[in-house]
């Protein structure tokens, strides 16, 4: 994926997103396994998100036609970040966390269909396309620190 736009690398961590919701949802009977898989979310949504925010949203911050849309976009991530510190404070699967779980996934499907359909073509608009590989390579490079970062943090 060597000229990938960032919108095409953050749609790539959506979809596995998407993925660990449904091996979640697969996972109900398998607490051990529901386990490993939210934790892997959690690492991974963490990772993401200070990625995006590091790297598309700073750009559109500076943008006065962009920057509504990334203000919203940070104040879903940390809504976002609410639900995980809500979470771990709870008694893993039990019914007060499987019911902030639920609203986690709501707020979280949401959040990424506005980004999707709302906020990239938006930038899209706003951006050259080598402003977005530029930002795909910032991405693909502040990832994997934060990865370890959000790792860290567990």
């Amino acid at each position: 994926m060597a000229d990938a736009s960032i919108f095409d690398r953050l749609k790539q961590d959506h979809d596995a997103h998407r993925q660990l919701f449904d091996k979640m949802a697969d996972a109900k009977g398998q607490p051990d396994r529901l386990e490993k898989l939210f934790e892997q979310f959690k690492v991974e949504v963490t990772a993401h998100a200070a990625a995006e925010e590091e790297t598309l949203y700073s750009t559109m911050l500076a943008r006065p036609d962009l920057r509504e849309d990334a203000q919203h976009s940070v104040s879903e991530h940390k809504e976002i970040d609410d639900y995980l510190e809500e979470m771990a404070g709870l008694s893993f699967n039990g019914e007060e966390w499987n019911g902030v779980f639920v609203q986690l996934k709501k707020r979280y499907l949401h959040h990424i269909d506005e980004e999707e359909k709302e906020m990239f073509p938006n930038a899209a608009r706003e951006l050259t396309a080598e402003e977005e590989q530029k930002l795909a390579a910032l991405f693909a490079k502040r990832k994997p620190a934060e990865l370890q970062r959000a790792e860290a943090d567990e």
